[in-house]
């Protein structure tokens, strides 16, 4: 029943896990603001490309 104890003890503190789960919310996080900036940005983009490539061909 010793040897029990600290293996118990020594898987109450182990953190391992949890620094997984920070990167994995972390990189949810990234991929969420990157989408939203996409979404957010996607119309004045196309907007901005189309009025630039009409020019190029104008002035082609």
């Amino acid at each position: 029943m010793d040897t029990a104890t600290p293996r118990f003890v020594k898987d109450l503190t182990d953190d391992s896990g949890v620094t997984a789960i920070e990167y994995g919310l972390l990189a949810a996080l990234i991929a969420v603001t990157i989408l939203g900036a996409i979404a957010v940005c996607g119309t004045s983009l196309t907007a901005l490309y189309v009025y630039w490539s009409s020019a190029v061909v104008a002035a082609l």
